[in-house]
């Protein structure tokens, strides 16, 4: 699947050359619906998680990804709504979990997590 691929080279790239905090508790795929019909993924790393707080965890940001964003086009679909988009991204991030590069950094974090910053947030390993 060529968009895993190009994924899977985007966090190879973030997390090959950065230095994760000592500190790093959790961290979480930011999702953004973008106006041009992309999905935006960020990642960042938070110092708490509480898996029972509602995800106000993610708010606690120690370390972001910040412009570095990859983008995903689901123009071509047309029933695409944001919950079918998370459970794609969800697929892709699970996917690098297992087979990643550099799966043991985002492993070593008590949960790995993803949604959109105005909705809830899914836990997708801990």
């Amino acid at each position: 699947m060529e968009i895993y691929i190009e994924f899977s080279k985007w966090l190879d790239k973030l997390l090959g050359e950065n230095k994760m905090p000592e500190n790093t508790a959790a961290f979480c795929f930011n999702l953004y619906e973008e106006e041009d019909e992309n999905y935006g993924i960020q990642l960042i790393a938070s110092d708490e998680f509480d898996e029972n707080d509602g995800g106000d965890w993610a708010c606690s940001e120690i370390w972001s990804s910040e412009e570095d964003i990859f983008y995903i086009d689901h123009s071509d679909e047309k029933d695409a709504d944001a919950e079918r988009g998370l459970e794609f991204i969800s697929g892709l991030i699970r996917s690098y979990l297992e087979n990643g590069k550099y799966r043991s950094i985002l492993l070593g974090a008590k949960a790995v997590a993803a949604g959109f910053i105005d909705g809830d947030i899914s836990i997708l390993n801990k």
